[in-house]
């Protein structure tokens, strides 16, 4: 049997991601918060390809859509978990499909990055962010892809702990918000790139851009 590994120019096999999970927690408490940026990338993947919608389904723990990339299908994903428990949602829509770790793609907002800047990285620690050490848990592996979106730090000091909650809790300001939907087109772009010619090739065209006003 030939194998249909897809290849890039150098012959090592492709990294094209067949499940897209963005982060956040559900509710209208939290809509369009720092923490809820992964949320708000899948909804406008969602809404870039013809016929997608996304839907409640108990079994996957979260909200749900799934299209055609040529013969492969993908899977896009919001946990309804809460952040800390987003490797439940992760776990069973892998079990469902038969997907490998390699084949997810998490988008999720990152403190350690300028409001508006992309990075993408095949593999990784959690960083700190709660969401990512439960799925780094639940699938027993640091090696998936990740993309994250700056959403600027907080005073650091005294308090810091109840300083992160309320930033990343809390609405961006009126001219960081205008960077974030500047923003979140291009990630779509980085996600579609990725899906068609693999996370290599838009980790070169996208790692370190940012949206600017």
């Amino acid at each position: 049997m030939l194998d249909s590994t897809p290849v890039g120019t150098d012959g090592a096999a492709l990294i094209l991601p067949r499940l897209i999970v963005g982060l956040g927690n559900p509710g209208t408490k939290y809509d369009r918060t720092r923490h809820n940026i992964g949320f708000e990338v899948v909804d406008a993947l969602a809404k870039s390809y013809p016929g997608v919608a996304m839907v409640a389904n108990k079994r996957f723990q979260g909200e749900v859509g799934e299209f055609r990339m040529g013969t492969e299908r993908v899977v896009l994903l919001k946990p309804t978990t809460y952040m800390n428990n987003s490797g439940q949602a992760v776990r069973a829509v892998l079990d469902w499909y038969k997907l490998d770790s390699a084949s997810v793609l998490v988008v999720y907002d990152d403190m350690d990055l300028p409001t508006g800047r992309l990075r993408i990285r095949l593999a990784g620690g959690a960083g700190g962010h709660n969401g990512m050490k439960s799925i780094i848990s639940h699938l027993g592996t640091k090696e998936f892809p990740r993309l994250r979106l700056g959403i600027g730090s907080t005073d650091k000091g005294d308090g810091r702990d109840r300083a992160v909650v309320s930033h990343v809790l809390g609405r961006f300001a009126p001219e960081d918000r205008k960077i974030i939907n500047a923003v979140i087109p291009m990630a779509v772009d980085a996600v579609d790139l990725s899906l068609r010619k693999g996370i290599e090739r838009s980790m070169n065209l996208y790692n370190g851009r940012e949206a600017a006003l």
